[in-house]
């Protein structure tokens, strides 16, 4: 009896023990200095998948931190990049319409921070490099496409409720896409409507790439991001029954790829 008394108190230390670790990483690209977000669950010994996660079009924000802190709960390492730069965070739509449009116009830039953020999470020492994929929101969705359209060696990309037009000349390439890619979107989304839907369906089919699209009836743009507000008239909104939904999906996507 004691010796079992024992087990179960050494079992509940070492739960009480295990925690996330968490903490900003300063790096570089083109001479710019960047801040990203690390998450691991140190409970987890030895390399563990690596995901990915990209922001949105205010900058890396705790909504972002928020579901990193998830994913390493489920078991990945992960990072989250920072397209923009240390400090610079928009805090009005003016402001981030902006900076997310120097991006969006400047894919090839887009593509080199979104590398910068990877070759972090592939050197960090929990990384199973072998097992990569990313995810995105909105902004973020955008960026985790143009990963898959750069033909850049991931198991599986995920887009929530992202931009998902390719820029001119920059489509997927024919028989160029490694990772499989899966988008979670808004059927009423008007920042991204039917039209963005069909032509990235077509892109990817024309691409031969291995491509899903789910669409959640009456979910608008943002829907996994609780501060968006409750109107879907106004075109951003949180659902919880998609945000709920799309997590889902996005985890059994990765538990079926990284198996």
């Amino acid at each position: 009896m004691t010796a079992r008394i024992l087990t179960a108190l050494a079992a509940c230390s070492t739960l009480a023990s295990a925690a996330l670790v968490e903490k900003p990483v300063v790096y570089e690209q083109g001479g710019v200095k960047l801040e990203g977000f690390h998450v691991f669950d140190d409970a987890i010994t030895g390399q563990r998948p690596g995901i990915l996660v990209v922001h949105q079009w205010t900058g890396l924000s705790n909504h972002e931190k928020e579901q990193s802190r998830k994913l390493a709960e489920l078991g990945y390492n992960v990072f989250a990049v920072d397209v923009y730069g240390q400090g610079v965070r928009p805090t009005n739509p003016t402001d981030a319409g902006k900076e997310a449009g120097k991006y969006k116009g400047n894919r090839e830039l887009l593509r080199e921070r979104l590398y910068a953020g990877l070759e972090v999470l592939k050197k960090d020492e929990h990384t199973d490099q072998s097992k990569l994929g990313a995810i995105g929101y909105c902004f973020g969705g955008m960026g985790v496409l143009e990963l898959a359209r750069a033909k850049v060696d991931l198991k599986g990309v995920v887009s929530f409720h992202g931009s998902l037009d390719a820029a001119t000349g920059m489509a997927a390439p024919k028989d160029g896409v490694k990772a499989k890619v899966l988008v979670l979107h808004g059927a009423d989304d008007p920042h991204a409507p039917a039209a963005q839907v069909e032509g990235l369906k077509k892109e990817m089919a024309d691409a031969g790439a291995d491509c899903r699209v789910v669409l959640y009836p009456g979910a608008v743009h943002a829907f996994t991001q609780k501060d968006a507000g409750s109107d879907p008239s106004k075109g951003v909104a949180y659902n919880e029954a998609a945000d709920k939904g799309s997590w889902q999906e996005m985890k059994e996507f990765f538990a079926t790829l990284f198996k």
